[in-house]
């Protein structure tokens, strides 16, 4: 694959079997569409000619069936899986590991089908908005394996915080601190939530809570990587295996390998500031906006009432 053909990779793992009552594929558009369809609508709008969905492969038959189906003829749908006992050589599963891995390892199990072609990735669960994949495709475009200093070139969309924020309960996010358009670090915070008279604020990786301001750039899990990245990513998971506190429980993350990187000089991530505005249910009293959002879009002519046909 070459830039001019780029891959998406959807991160759909952690849905499960019984798709009814998951988040992930709750109709919120005009026709049913859930926010996954919005995704890859806009993906392939933005020059995306290839989806790569990472899932777990006792739900294959059934994603295959019931959403992969959906894309085909519209764009190349391929599949990778996330298993737990898909490890770096001389690892074994621990015991009374039953939870996955994390989006590190997801993203890193999906090496073999992305291939040596560049890539973004993004959540199977989120609505990212147009723009933010029009940013991605000329990411990719103008993308190069390593920088001059030797950095493997990276990119992310981000996100304004008081833009990803739930008006019904708390929300963890990635922070991100932003230098020269580069990012320098990304730290997860919990809790995030409005207060009074509109503040914001959450618990940083210290376990303390700060205010915030809500301008704050947010990571929502869109990165645009070159294929070099895989080395990477499992040199990072071999580290975070060895070190690993709970084995039953912890999670490589995707943010926190990238943080890693940029604090060892092993990668630039030049950051591309999106002004849309992302939408997810995390709770289900958010569906009902979500509803309303995705229907003025749908009456400003930014999507068609069935996206599809």
């Amino acid at each position: 694959m070459t830039s001019e053909s780029p891959t998406l990779l959807v991160l759909a793992a952690g849905m499960g079997a019984r798709y009814g009552g998951l988040k992930q594929l709750e109709a919120v558009g005009p026709d049913g569409e859930t926010l996954m369809d919005y995704a890859i609508y806009d993906a392939v709008r933005a020059g995306f000619s290839r989806v790569v969905f990472l899932i777990r492969q006792d739900i294959a038959e059934v994603f295959e069936t019931q959403i992969g189906s959906r894309y085909v003829g519209r764009v190349e749908v391929v599949y990778a899986y996330q298993e737990l006992d898909d490890l770096p050589v001389g690892f074994a599963v621990p015991e009374g590991r039953e939870r996955p891995w994390g989006t590190g390892h997801a993203t890193w199990a999906a090496r073999k089908v992305v291939g040596d072609s560049s890539f973004a990735v993004i959540n199977a669960d989120d609505f990212y908005g147009a723009e933010t994949f029009s940013r991605l495709t000329e990411s990719l475009a103008e993308s190069y394996e390593f920088g001059s200093s030797g950095q493997l070139s990276c990119f992310m969309a981000g996100f304004r915080l008081s833009e990803t924020l739930s008006e019904h309960g708390n929300v963890s996010r990635g922070v991100c601190a932003i230098m020269d358009g580069f990012l320098n670090t990304v730290s997860e915070w919990t809790g995030i939530a409005r207060g009074p008279e509109g503040t914001v604020s959450g618990i940083n990786s210290e376990d303390q809570r700060h205010a915030l301001t809500g301008e704050e750039t947010a990571s929502m899990n869109v990165w645009g990587f070159p294929a070099g990245v895989f080395p990477l990513l499992e040199k990072s998971f071999i580290s975070f295996l060895r070190e690993v506190g709970d084995v039953t429980k912890d999670e490589f993350y995707l943010p926190s390998a990238v943080d890693e990187w940029i604090k060892q000089d092993l990668a630039t991530v030049r950051v591309r500031p999106t002004p849309c505005r992302w939408m997810g249910v995390t709770y289900k009293e958010d569906k009902p906006r979500v509803i309303e959002a995705l229907s003025a879009l749908v009456a400003e002519g930014a999507y068609p009432a069935k996206l599809w046909e």
